[in-house]
């Protein structure tokens, strides 16, 4: 039945774009769920892409806000922790770049489609393993997008957010839902991050929320989205200490 319907789409030129994106969307949700690291590499390997969020419009909404807030902050380094396949940062104007992913087939994606950039830089890095070891990478600007809702597990969650912070020098950008509510998806989990960052980062103040231009409507998950941007920014008197 499988292979009958993959030649269906392939052969019947009337099918066009929304089945093609139907049978796709069936193999997102076919990926099988055990760890959150795994569910990506699994997708990766499999051919499929970071998600609706780092393409069309949704993606030149983003691109939009994050170049305008590097050019308007003189930011001369951005890292990106959970980079994906790459297709977001095509759309990035920023003077260096360094992406770290937990999927290995994520960075080999990206150091593929940017070999000929050598402002990029990307890395294999797994928050969970660094545990009290040195920083390997830091820049002015960290962001998150896309991510935290993706991290299932608190074992998980916890070590990605305290890098993601840990490894800024002036703002960290986090692109995501902020509520506690379930989800039907295996591979989503809502969280109120802001609690968290709020317990555990004092010294980071929140300065901006920016609310999706296009907020999640049914039936368009791939045209829309629950995440808005958070942007913090350090305080005076921790870099002062710092």
């Amino acid at each position: 039945m499988i292979s009958q319907l993959k030649m269906m789409v392939a052969r019947t030129p009337l099918i066009g774009t929304a089945a093609r994106a139907v049978w796709a969307l069936w193999k997102r949700v076919t990926v099988p769920f055990d760890n959150s690291g795994g569910y990506w590499e699994s997708r990766y390997q499999q051919g499929l892409n970071s998600g609706g969020g780092s393409y069309g419009r949704l993606a030149d909404f983003k691109a939009e806000v994050l170049n305008d807030f590097v050019t308007r902050n003189n930011i001369g380094s951005v890292l990106e922790l959970g980079c994906g396949d790459g297709n977001q940062l095509i759309l990035a104007r920023y003077p260096k770049y360094i992406g770290l992913d937990v999927a290995s087939s994520a960075i080999e994606l990206c150091r593929k489609k940017f070999a000929s950039d050598d402002t990029k830089t990307f890395a294999v890095c797994n928050p969970a393993e660094l545990k009290d070891e040195k920083l390997p990478f830091s820049a002015d600007m960290t962001m998150s997008l896309d991510v935290v809702y993706h991290l299932v597990e608190d074992e998980v969650f916890e070590p990605y957010m305290r890098l993601l912070f840990d490894a800024a020098e002036r703002y960290v950008v986090v692109y995501s839902s902020n509520k506690n509510e379930k989800s039907a998806w295996t591979h989503v989990r809502h969280r109120k991050f802001t609690d968290w960052v709020e317990a555990h980062c004092p010294q980071w103040t929140m300065i901006k929320f920016i609310p999706n231009r296009y907020p999640l409507k049914s039936g368009q998950e791939n045209e829309t989205s629950f995440a808005d941007f958070y942007i913090f920014e350090k305080t005076a008197v921790a870099r002062t200490e710092s």
